[in-house]
């Protein structure tokens, strides 16, 4: 992942916030729009690319286009830069890649130990029976 291309390849639009606010929601575009397209970057190999792809799908669009946006602050550019950090926050979690689980298998120990156990509570079982002579 290289971070210097895919910041030259993020498109931004401003946009009206919506919501409350007053005169400043009708005047002022401070909602931030971030587009990326996942299948012409450059900044992604074809390895990366598709794991992106998998791992995002529900946030992608028919167009290969990862919309974001953020109006949480009333400035632009404090949105801006929110948006741009969970954009690679979402791009980090979505390349990591999974351990591979290894199969492992009861000790003997643990095996030898549970039948005594078991051997144990059938004979507690056994002697509250009662009796007969």
């Amino acid at each position: 992942m290289n971070k210097e291309v895919l910041l030259s390849e993020l498109n931004f639009k401003a946009v009206r916030s919506s919501g409350a606010g007053g005169q400043n929601v009708n005047k002022v575009a401070s909602k931030m729009v971030l587009i990326f397209d996942v299948f012409s970057t450059l900044g992604l190999n074809e390895e990366e690319r598709t794991r992106v792809q998998t791992k995002l799908k529900s946030k992608i669009s028919q167009e290969n286009l990862l919309i974001l946006t953020c109006d949480e602050d009333r400035s632009q550019l404090k949105n801006k830069k929110i948006i741009t950090q969970r954009f690679f926050d979402l791009l980090e979690k979505a390349l990591q890649v999974p351990k591979v689980r290894k199969a492992t298998t009861v000790s003997k120990s643990a095996k030898e130990k549970r039948l005594q156990e078991k051997k144990k509570a059938g004979e507690i079982k056994a002697n509250r029976r009662k009796l007969d002579f």
